[in-house]
């Protein structure tokens, strides 16, 4: 049996699966950290942790490749929103108690997302905007919008930016 071939390994690919994890990576960090709340029973960080590493998991199907750290951090921006919305409709319906976890939850987010961007920065990007589109009343909204928002990636939240460029453009 000198020709048996099953004895060789496979040569290993280029391209990484979804289940490596390059090291220095978002993604290493999610998997140290919820390896980190499990030792210390942690269960709100744990949970929530483990919904941001389903989601990524979700998105990694989706794209068909791992999610690069930039992926990760629109994944965590919108499990972010998620929670913000949650908070506005617990606290609107009395549920104090639910609102509390969700901001917690929140806080555990916050970590892997980029720090945000400033009242005067984000006033500074409408008005560099606004002079760089030729921005003149309401009708060019969607034009400065995009601008920004593709300048501030994730570092605001588009509602803040919305409410500025409308009164800046007379809207």
């Amino acid at each position: 049996m000198a020709d048996d071939d099953r004895s060789e390994e496979p040569a290993p690919t280029s391209a990484p699966t979804r289940f490596q994890v390059p090291p220095g990576s978002l993604k290493a960090r999610l998997v140290e950290d919820m390896r980190a709340a499990l030792k210390g029973g942690e269960k709100v960080r744990l949970s929530t942790l483990r919904l941001l590493s389903a989601a990524l998991t979700n998105r990694e199907v989706e794209l068909g490749h791992p999610v690069s750290d930039e992926e990760f951090v629109s994944v965590a921006t919108r499990e972010m929103k998620r929670r913000r919305e949650a908070i506005e409709a617990y606290s609107a319906a009395g549920r104090e108690d639910r609102a509390a976890t969700e901001r917690e939850e929140q806080h555990v987010l916050e970590a892997y997302l980029p720090a945000g961007l400033s009242e005067k920065e984000v006033d500074e990007l409408v008005e560099e905007a606004v002079a760089s589109m030729g921005a003149a009343g309401p009708g060019d909204l969607g034009k400065v919008m995009g601008y920004v928002m593709a300048k501030a990636r994730g570092r605001v939240d588009g509602k803040a930016v919305q409410s500025k460029v409308r009164s800046r453009l007379g809207g």
